[in-house]
């Protein structure tokens, strides 16, 4: 994977991520481990209040379950019983939400373990594939991979579609709730294709990434700035949100396959503008929501979209300086010796205080990148 390139001296980046990473391990991981954990339904509660209590659990996601199975599969071998922790959250993801009867998985469970969101959505299905690839890849156990094919068998039979893309949503039993695409579930499809793919040779998950790139480049692009919209073009209300262009453009920027296809050209073009758009200068904080026009329509900064933001830089030519910077305005901003902000008001004041169990996937996968970067 080609590396932006660096000085050869960078000892203050080096010595802050290993700070940024030391709180990973010893703060964030054992809040999940310990009080963000239910062992009765062995699920991990949806968030934490700041003091680290659950909050009163109205549900239970499928996706929730799936990002955690990634988080642990991603620390077997550094942290002590990931591997077990994983193989729990590997066993509730099946036995909680699993639909028996129509396949595919439920959105999510009620309090007491009952399905409550009977829905399938792509958003879902595609967390639950890229866990059980990355699961897979450390344990290689039959069952885990028996799982990752019947989501990939899943997604291509119920929610896609003749153009390479795939329905959003359906019904409990598959039936169309008119939904049709949206960019967000799209990507960690794609995501989840990147992540069976590198972890075996699977020529049918090639083959529906390479359609599914074209289509977004198609149906998503805005011809002028080659921005990636959130519904397609043409659509009512449409939106562009800074953090998903940084984690697309990290997603095909990192990959051989689609490095210099159409979809990575535009983002990489986009990339300036995006930064122009969507980054305060002062602060380095990733804004939520801008129009067409680049006005904002929600000026919220969130944890996910610094994280993604520092990722994509890890790739972008002569970066050292904004990588460092970047890691800064993460670690100030957001992490506390408590744990993490989510998100911060357009004023910069922390405006939720709760820490929610999908959060550190964002950040183990942020982290990752960064290890490669300092390779």
């Amino acid at each position: 994977m080609p590396h932006a390139s660096r000085s050869a001296s960078q000892p203050e980046l080096t010595a802050l991520f290993a700070s940024v990473q030391q709180h990973f391990q010893d703060v964030i991981v054992p809040l999940w481990q310990g009080p963000g954990w239910n062992a009765g339904m062995a699920l991990p509660y949806e968030a934490l209040d700041g003091g680290h209590q659950p909050l009163a659990p109205q549900r239970y996601r499928a996706m929730a379950c799936a990002r955690q199975l990634y988080l642990f599969s991603s620390l077997i071998g550094q942290v002590p019983a990931a591997e077990e922790r994983a193989a729990a959250l590997f066993r509730s993801l099946q036995q909680h939400f699993h639909d028996a009867e129509h396949g595919g998985w439920f959105y999510s469970i009620d309090p007491q373990g009952a399905p409550l969101d009977q829905r399938k959505d792509l958003y879902t299905h595609a967390f639950i594939l890229f866990a059980c690839a990355h699961y897979w890849d450390k344990v290689r156990e039959p069952l885990v991979e028996s799982v990752l094919n019947a989501a990939l068998e899943v997604v291509a039979q119920r929610f896609a579609t003749d153009d390479g893309l795939y329905e959003a949503c359906l019904d409990r039993d598959w039936a169309s709730l008119q939904t049709g695409p949206l960019q967000n579930p799209l990507m960690h499809l794609a995501e989840a294709f990147l992540a069976t793919l590198s972890v075996r040779e699977d020529a049918g998950a090639q083959a529906a990434l390479i359609k599914l790139c074209t289509a977004m480049q198609q149906q998503f692009v805005d011809p002028q700035t080659g921005v990636l919209m959130e519904k397609p073009l043409g659509a009512v209300d449409n939106w562009f949100e800074p953090g998903h262009q940084f984690e697309w453009y990290f997603l095909l920027a990192s990959s051989p396959l689609l490095r210099g296809s159409k979809l990575h050209a535009s983002l990489d073009r986009a990339f300036a503008l995006t930064e122009q758009l969507g980054v305060d200068p002062q602060t380095s904080a990733v804004r939520a929501m801008l129009d067409l026009e680049g006005c904002p329509k929600d000026g919220t900064e969130r944890i996910w979209a610094q994280a993604e933001y520092l990722r994509a830089l890890t790739l972008r030519p002569d970066s050292e300086a904004a990588v460092l910077r970047q890691l800064q305005a993460l670690q100030q901003r957001f992490l506390h010796a408590g744990g993490w902000y989510e998100c911060r008001d357009e004023e910069g004041e922390v405006s939720r205080k709760d820490m929610p169990s999908t959060t550190p996937y964002h950040l183990a996968t942020c982290y990752r990148g960064l290890v490669e970067y300092l390779r």
